[in-house]
């Protein structure tokens, strides 16, 4: 045995031994990740397809009208032969699957190739240019496409290469589908669904070195795929074959690597005459990363078994200061990822396929007092510790029975875990200062006002659990090719949450004026002009969801040249309180899906295609934690008599703690929500939310490398849910309800005696015309009728790689509107899905125009080009119009209730009355202004340029690489945040509106090494 072959089952050897024990993890059922070989050849035909790299043989008779179909193939190369009488017919032809698609091979009488011009020979392979079995609009990206250009290693990075997904709110980041909120997508891993279903904005991910190849669903996806109004994204991993191979890869991202990020003051004078300041530190930020991966892959039993095992371990130390510039956090990860999968081919018809991963880790923070101006790191004043991530795993059987008959099964685990803990928990409160006071706090010298070492996060306990299992069926019944299956997630959160200290309250600090309204009523008194808000928030529970759903699909080729997909899909969702009851449960919710794909030549060139679907959006896990779970939320109002000097308890450091002065009002407990009684809580007749959308495109061959295509997309969302202000349900003001319930659409809750009703009983009011009372002039008005609508035009042109040059350019005009972003709203930066401000108040939702995620013009490149065999370089760049700037009031005509938060900017959504005259009068004085979406014009356009260089070693048989990569090559750092609060009190202009708030990521370069044998 060679020296060289040793070697590759040494390190097998080593990567099975750290892999295999994670498959005692538990495991999952799966969604396409797989492809598809379809074409035409004559009558009686055998066509036999050989994967290369397993030797797994699929076989299938050409029908009497001369179509063949091969479906549930996993990803890769394939080798296809025609046969007749057992005899090969014509030379075997090299064929590429890629996940999702289908690749169309025609062949004529002698075994040949027939739609030379309608495919691209890459390598001997055929790859199809155009689909003309898909009715989708989608992007697949494989690995080695990924490798020659700069595309960070995650799977957000690949996903923004599709046109119409933008970056959302970086608030709370995740993506935004074509106008969807970043709360509305799915993401699936070898078919497991690994979405987050607690706040639905975040995803489970293994290595980025694990993954094969990448489709990015933007829209048209078939039934099998729902839970979603956004996209999806579908990923299939690497897998073994009956070669040994093995590899390392390093990567690093040294800390003076990456440019400093601006620091940002702004200053102002508010209405009121008092200063407001705000300082974003940012300048003497650094971190390095570097992380290492081995991996090996080959047969445990030649032509059975395989396994591809992988281990990487991870480094990471981010260095630095908060917001204000006054303390410094010294943060440390070093975390240890493993990712594995077998396939066990029982026979050609029968096969196991095992995934398991972990992406489990956590950080280390320790914080310290700083002096920026002298960049001098001050005393430590404690260490907090979070972690996150979780085991993953799917155990999938896939059997073929004869030649028209599949049938997959899938069963497995999703797990996460957020944990936020520090030695001072149970000692220190915490304590923010607003903007609003920051002209005194700079003036104090901006010392340390707590003891605890995070300023802005709670004590939190949360696990997360997705059990999944999934049937698919495929039945071949000559034209038609019928899909039919069903699937259940059963999702369970297990989370608590408090503020630190002994009276579990976070105070903030403000700036006040005597005579202002506070928010609960009370009056600022004479002679206090500073305050201090304590707010209590306790919660907790076990939380079950169980989502079912079946599904039913026709593709029908009513014509060798036209394909028509008929689809069904049936969903129910059913969200339980921590005693598992029910409390929102909908069941029927029906999604008819229509598609077409024309082949215009019949030749497989060009296709004009369309899409008409619904869609529905699950109820988030995050709902039945706030109101199936009980929920204390409450604040109080102190004068701020002073400031103490304080010793921190766990580091011994000194700092000022806010004196405590008499309570101004009462405890304002409207957000406090009970869990005895869910009857006033979630409206009887709850509907869920659902989108309509209608696709229509064209998609062209130039040539065997170009293609281009355009294609036109609508969506619609016309409803909502979320909470709602209720505080008139039998036409009298009663105590403030906020039910989970439709905004616009008839609500029926119950109604009692003491609320003003004639008898206890359910009470059905239209929410489009009644359910709230006007403070003052006691008017009984509705709620808006939620609408959001996107229009988009995308034009793209694409040169494949052809082991010379690759080209992709796409071009795309949206439009975003409506009254109302989804269940998350990124104008307030207010991310807690489905609880989000949108329906607080009337005037909130006012508004129609345009939304956050409207942008109106973006331009995609990306390219790739080897110079020889030494040297390659790549390149991608993102141009992007600014999203709207929209201004946000506290108060409205004829009401005396705010409808926003005179205290903070955050809280209370917003009005888009701007009070011009009268306004420190009555309500009924005051004169307003009314103020469009978008009337303040738009953020500045956005430009990423990204570059990257390959040197490969120019021997044969050794596979060594470098690359270098440089991100945000122009170091672009545009506002892509702002203030969207203009008003502090009716009339009373914050001089920080349209500020930023957020700002694009400063260069960062990232130099990666990768030696494969």
């Amino acid at each position: 045995m060679s020296t060289t072959r040793r070697l590759r089952k040494s390190v097998l050897c080593m990567a099975m031994g750290l892999c295999i024990a994670s498959i005692a993890a538990p495991s999952a059922f799966a969604q396409a990740a797989t492809g598809a070989v379809a074409g035409r050849a004559d009558a009686g035909v055998q066509i036999m397809v050989t994967n290369t790299a397993t030797g797994q043989v699929r076989t299938v008779t050409v029908g009497r009208d001369g179509s063949y179909r091969l479906t549930q193939l996993p990803v890769g190369d394939y080798r296809l032969q025609a046969n007749r009488d057992g005899q090969p017919v014509g030379a075997p032809v090299a064929v590429n699957v890629s996940l999702g698609g289908t690749t169309t091979v025609n062949l004529g009488a002698e075994g040949n190739l027939t739609n030379l011009d309608a495919v691209q020979v890459v390598g001997s392979r055929v790859i199809n240019r155009v689909d003309v079995q898909s009715t989708e609009t989608s992007t697949n990206i494989n690995r080695e496409e990924i490798a020659r250009m700069p595309v960070d290693q995650t799977l957000t990075s690949v996903a923004l290469l599709a046109p119409g997904v933008v970056s959302g709110n970086s608030s709370f980041g995740g993506m935004s589908f074509g106008g969807s909120s970043v709360a509305e997508n799915s993401v699936f891993i070898n078919g497991l669904n690994v979405t987050d279903f607690y706040r639905r904005q975040s995803f489970s991910a293994a290595p980025f070195a694990f993954f094969q190849e990448f489709q990015v669903k933007t829209g048209g996806y078939s039934v099998e795929f729902g839970r979603s109004t956004g996209g999806v994204i579908n990923a299939v991993t690497r897998s073994g074959s009956n070669e040994f191979k093995s590899g390392v890869e390093v990567t690093f991202e040294p800390s003076a690597w990456r440019a400093s990020a601006d620091d940002h003051q702004f200053d102002g004078i508010d209405g009121d005459g008092k200063p407001a300041s705000a300082t974003y530190r940012a300048n003497h930020d650094r971190n390095s990363f570097m992380k290492a991966n081995v991996w090996a892959s080959g047969p445990i039993v030649k032509d059975k078994l395989f396994i591809f095992a992988m281990y990487e371990q991870r480094e990471e130390e981010p260095r630095f200061t908060n917001q204000a510039g006054t303390t410094w956090s010294d943060s440390s990860s070093n975390n240890g990822f493993w990712g594995t999968k077998l396939d066990w081919y029982l026979n050609d018809d029968h096969s196991l396929e095992l995934l398991a991963f972990s992406d489990e880790g956590d950080t280390g923070t320790d914080a310290y007092g700083y002096d920026y101006a002298t960049s001098t790191v001050g005393a430590f004043t404690g260490s907090s510790t979070s972690e996150s991530g979780g085991k993953n795993g799917s155990l999938t059987y896939t059997g073929h029975f004869g030649q028209n008959f599949t049938a997959k099964a899938m069963y497995g685990l999703n797990r996460s875990s957020s944990l936020v803990y520090s030695a001072a928990d149970t000692q220190c409160a915490q304590v923010l200062i607003d903007s609003s006071y920051n002209a005194v706090y700079n003036a104090m010298g901006k010392p340390a006002v707590s003891c605890h070492p995070s300023s802005s996060s709670s004590m939190v306990r949360h696990y997360d659990e997705r059990k999944v299992g999934r049937l698919d069926f495929e039945w071949a019944l000559g034209d038609h090719l019928l899909r039919f299956g069903m699937d259940r997630e059963e999702m369970v959160t297990d989370r608590t949450t408090r503020y630190p200290g002994s009276a579990g309250m976070r105070y903030t600090v403000f700036g006040a004026t005597p005579g202002a309204v506070l928010d609960n009523g009370a009056t600022v008194p004479a002679g206090v002009n500073a305050i201090v808000m304590g707010r209590r928030r306790v919660d907790g529970g076990e939380f079950e969801t169980t989502a079912n759903a079946f599904y039913l699909e026709d593709i029908w080729n009513i014509t060798p040249n036209f394909v028509l997909n008929v689809g069904v899909r049936a969903d129910s969702f059913d969200n339980k309180t921590a005693a598992g009851k029910s409390f929102i449960k909908m069941d029927n919710l029906v999604s008819p899906r229509l598609g077409f794909s024309w082949d215009v030549k019949g030749d497989g060139s060009s296709k004009l295609f369309g899409n008409l679907g619904r869609y529905y959006l699950p109820v988030t896990n995050i709902i039945n934690y706030n109101f199936a779970g009980g929920l204390i939320d409450e604040r109080t109002f102190y004068a701020l008599d002073g400031w103490r000097a304080a010793t921190n308890p766990v580091t011994g450091s000194s700092y000022m703690g806010p004196i405590l002065g008499n309570q101004i009002g009462a405890i304002d407990d409207s957000y406090n929500l009970a869990v005895d009684d869910l009857r006033q809580s979630v409206d009887r007749d709850l509907d869920a939310v659902y989108q309509d959308e209608a696709i229509l495109g064209f998609q062209q061959m130039i040539n065997q490398a170009w293609s281009w295509g355009v294609n036109a997309t609508y969506r619609r969302m016309p409803n909502a849910m979320d909470d709602i202000r209720v505080n008139a349900l039998c036409g009298v003001r009663h105590g403030t309800l906020w039910p989970i319930a439709n905004p616009g659409e008839k609500l029926t809750l119950w109604g009692t005696t003491e609320m003003g009703c004639a008898q206890d009983g359910w009470v059905t009011i239209d929410t489009s015309k009644e359910g709230y009372m006007m403070g003052g002039s006691n008017k009984i008005i509705g709620y808006s009728k939620p609408r959001r609508t996107y229009k988009a035009l995308e034009f793209q042109i694409d040169r494949a790689w052809d082991d010379k040059w690759a080209f992709n350019a796409s071009y795309l005009w949206s439009k975003s509107e409506g009254n109302h972003e989804g269940p998350v709203n990124s104008d307030t930066n207010y991310g807690d899905t489905g609880m989000v401000q949108h329906w607080d108040h009337p005037a909130n939702n006012e508004r129609y125009g345009d939304l956050f995620n409207d942008h109106r013009h973006q331009v995609k490149l990306r390219g790739a080009y080897k110079l020889n065999e030494m040297w390659s370089f790549g390149a991608t760049y993102t141009g992007m119009s600014g999203g709207p700037i929209t201004a946000f009031g506290v108060a409205w005509p004829d009401d005396s209730i705010g409808a926003g938060s005179f205290v903070t900017e955050g809280s209370g959504g917003g009005s888009g009355w701007l009070c011009v005259q009268n306004c420190n009068m009555s309500w009924d004085q005051r004169v307003f202004k009314y103020s469009p979406r978008g009337d303040f014009g738009r953020m500045p356009w956005i430009h990423n340029v990204g570059a990257n260089v390959t040197w490969a070693l120019p021997v044969p048989g050794i596979d060594l690489k470098v690359r270098l990569s440089i991100f945000n090559l122009l170091n672009e750092q545009e506002v892509v945040n702002v203030r969207a609060r203009y008003e502090k009190g009716p009339g009373v202009t914050r001089s920080l509106f349209g500020t930023g708030t957020r700002w694009q990521s400063p260069r960062y370069a990232q130099l990666v090494v990768s030696y494969n044998f």
